[in-house]
């Protein structure tokens, strides 16, 4: 009930600052569990997200959220749940498996389900290898994987700025992707990455950025020791699992008053052509 009166609030001041454009929502299930596999650009993806499909969103977000002290604590706190994330323990070992079980038991529950695949947001607004949780979630559930690609949130909430500019946000879904192929098999490692690259690759096909062969936490290590993220030579990949770099045409947003009435337009209504479209090549 909460995440709705948000939704209903706090949406309006979210769509005026940063008029958010989607195109393939026809590719999220009306109902049934589903993951919306995402790129990470910012803080905002998770509250821009939400805006432009018709059912709730989940995520799982860091428990650090949840446990600030003091006002501006309490408040976070309120609001990440209000919003729709699930407190998760993310530092590694057995939290990491409560967290997969969490996000089991949302898909069981018929839930959509929002997850970074990176595990953290891009330190430079490339693409990061992912971590394979998204696919035991997706072998072990069952749920299709629905690729999504956030575009412009960086733009509008650089790293290290907390309150972001008022600028247009794109939400690009891609087709579901069946892995029912690999059932029985999540604890194959070979299989998990093979299912997490493919993911990781279709997001790469919709979000057109340039392909980085580390985790994006590695990354931002490197960076805070004053490392550069591919000093040891490892980094150069053309896409994930080495496959070639796709040719990726970025849909454009329409006028806004089409973008408005699209976005209140049900999903099974809307045409399936993505509208018009312009070239852009996967790596600046």
């Amino acid at each position: 009930m909460f995440y709705w009166l948000m939704k209903m609030i706090v949406g309006p001041v979210l769509r005026l600052a940063f008029r958010p454009w989607s195109r393939g929502a026809e590719h999220v299930p009306h109902e049934g569990p589903a993951i919306l596999a995402s790129n990470h650009l910012a803080v905002i993806d998770s509250f821009v997200l939400p805006l432009t499909v018709p059912r709730k969103v989940q995520f799982l977000g860091k428990s650090d959220y949840f446990t600030g002290s003091g006002l501006k604590g309490r408040l976070t706190a309120g609001f990440m749940k209000g919003v729709g994330t699930v407190p998760v323990d993310r530092s590694g070992g057995r939290a990491s498996e409560a967290a997969l079980r969490t996000g089991l038991r949302l898909l069981s529950e018929d839930e959509l389900l929002g997850i970074y695949p990176e595990g953290t947001r891009s330190p430079d607004g490339r693409l990061y290898r992912g971590k394979t949780g998204v696919a035991r979630l997706a072998l072990e559930s069952g749920a299709p994987v629905i690729p999504v690609a956030m575009i412009g949130s960086d733009v509008a909430q650089p790293l290290g700025r907390t309150i972001p500019r008022p600028k247009r946000i794109g939400v690009v879904y891609g087709e579901p992707l069946d892995f029912s192929r690999y059932k029985g098999m999540e604890e194959d490692r070979f299989i998990l990455r093979s299912v997490t690259d493919e993911i990781t690759y279709a997001i790469m096909s919709l979000s057109g950025q340039e392909y980085v062969d580390i985790y994006a936490a590695t990354a931002k290590a490197r960076l805070a020791q004053g490392v550069p993220i591919e000093a040891d030579g490892a980094t150069q990949a053309g896409a994930p699992g080495g496959r070639p770099v796709p040719d990726v045409v970025l849909p454009e947003p329409l006028a806004e008053k089409d973008d408005a009435a699209d976005a209140e337009t049900p999903a099974d209504d809307r045409p399936s052509d993505d509208g018009p479209q312009a070239p852009r090549s996967s790596v600046d």
